[in-house]
């Protein structure tokens, strides 16, 4: 009996399964990666990007692409006319700025904390007063390879720190006034004559321990050296003539001008060995044509 219901009870489960409708299944969306999705993430970044705000000013996105890339706004001339911030054109780190090889025409303007300045083999034909009026903190400057023909009185008047200067392989016809804590001062290679060399140019200069004249035009060797130099080049001008008291005293056969380790002369249509009491107090010879 138990056997017949149990029977009975299956054929009725299995008839309402089978007349049960089918379930129907869910579709689910198909997404195609890395193209509408990506896509339309792409599109919102870009929108929220059109503004970058730097340093509290909004520069937009194509500004600052075009200064990356645009080889035409890299060929511009950076002159202080150019719009091109000065660190965007040469190379500022930690106090220092690195303009070399960039043709500029002009000494671009620098962060204030600037202490060593290298603008070889520019195009810069001259500096004025403003270039560093308020820049007191530099220590070093070096102009070699331009083509500098004036410097304004007091260019360098307010830089009371600064030990080197080099004005090398440049067109000067004359000296500035040079600051008075320099160690050394460069202008070989120049069209500099005794004329263009105030009688007291170097004595203030009490520091000063590398001077180089060599490859001008002088005539004569500068007057009123100061007792700090060490290395003096002179080689190859139009030196003729050598006094008792270019180098030394001649009111007194004891002195000893003990610093200077080095003069070169070589190169200049002067006999040295007919200015000998010129040398007396001198360690070594100067370097040049004796006989």
């Amino acid at each position: 009996m138990k056997t017949l219901q149990t029977a009975v009870l299956l054929f009725v489960f299995v008839a309402l399964v089978n007349s049960a409708p089918p379930i129907q299944q869910e579709s689910l969306p198909f997404y195609e990666y890395d193209t509408d999705v990506t896509m339309g993430s792409q599109q919102d970044y870009e929108m929220q990007s059109k503004d970058i705000r730097k340093d509290g000013t909004n520069i937009s996105l194509d500004t600052s692409l075009s200064l990356q890339g645009d080889d035409g706004e890299r060929n511009v001339p950076p002159t202080k006319d150019t719009n091109l911030p000065t660190c965007l054109l040469c190379v500022c780190l930690s106090g220092s700025v690195y303009c070399e090889e960039i043709d500029i025409e002009a000494v671009p303007p620098l962060p204030k904390e600037t202490a060593y300045l290298y603008a070889r083999f520019n195009k810069i034909k001259r500096i004025a007063v403003s270039d560093f009026a308020d820049i007191t903190t530099l220590r070093r400057i070096d102009f070699s390879g331009n083509r500098i023909e004036e410097i304004e009185d007091g260019a360098f008047s307010k830089l009371l720190l600064l030990e080197e200067l080099s004005l090398a392989e440049n067109r000067l016809m004359k000296l500035p006034v040079l600051p008075p804590k320099l160690t050394s001062f460069n202008a070989n290679q120049n069209r500099i004559k005794s004329r263009g060399i105030k009688a007291n140019a170097f004595k203030k200069l009490t520091n000063l321990a590398y001077l180089y004249l060599g490859h001008n035009q002088l005539e004569s060797v500068p007057l009123n050296l100061p007792e700090s130099l060490r290395i003096l080049h002179l080689q190859h001008n139009n030196i003729t003539t050598i006094t008792d008291d270019t180098f030394c005293k001649s009111n007194n056969t004891r002195y000893i001008r003990s610093s200077m380790d080095e003069i070169r002369m070589e190169g200049n249509p002067i006999l040295l060995a007919k200015h000998v009491n010129a040398f007396n107090c001198l360690r070594t010879l100067p370097v040049g044509t004796y006989y």
